[in-house]
């Protein structure tokens, strides 16, 4: 059964929903990544999230992901965040985003994302999180 954002925001009552990059092509392809289990972590510029009001990422809660329609996709579970100047990211965590094959692949990808978002710096901060999914509301659920 497939369920709908107020459905969820039901079962979730403290969840921000959010999507995963900037355009269509970008959320389909992350939203893939996450699915297939090579995305477990991802950032944004602090500046952002003051800019746009958004909920920060918070261990625990758990956040709804939508596809880029606003349509549900998955339900994560954030472990961890951090907040990291983007020059100091390590390579172990750009290779948690599942996006790159190395760390200056991520920060060559990276750096054009945030420069299309108009916050390029390479001392900003970035709230980098790691997460579990939950749910995948793109699989049929089954009965036990």
């Amino acid at each position: 059964m497939t369920m709908t954002l107020e459905e969820l925001e039901k079962l979730y009552p403290d969840a921000a929903s959010f999507q995963f990059g900037d355009n269509e092509e970008l959320c389909k392809e992350l939203t893939a990544l996450v699915r297939a289990g090579r995305k477990t972590a991802t950032c944004e510029a602090l500046e952002i999230f003051f800019e746009t009001g958004a909920a920060l990422p918070e261990v625990g809660r758990k956040d709804i992901v939508l596809n880029w329609d606003d349509t549900p996709a998955l339900v994560i579970e954030t472990k961890q965040v951090d907040w990291v100047r983007f020059k100091d990211v390590s390579e172990e965590f750009a290779l948690a985003e599942g996006e790159d094959d190395s760390l200056t692949a991520w920060r060559e990808s990276h750096k054009r994302y945030f420069e299309r978002n108009g916050v390029f710096s390479n001392d900003m901060l970035l709230v980098c999180e790691r997460f579990r999914v939950v749910r995948d509301l793109g699989v049929k659920q089954t009965k036990a």
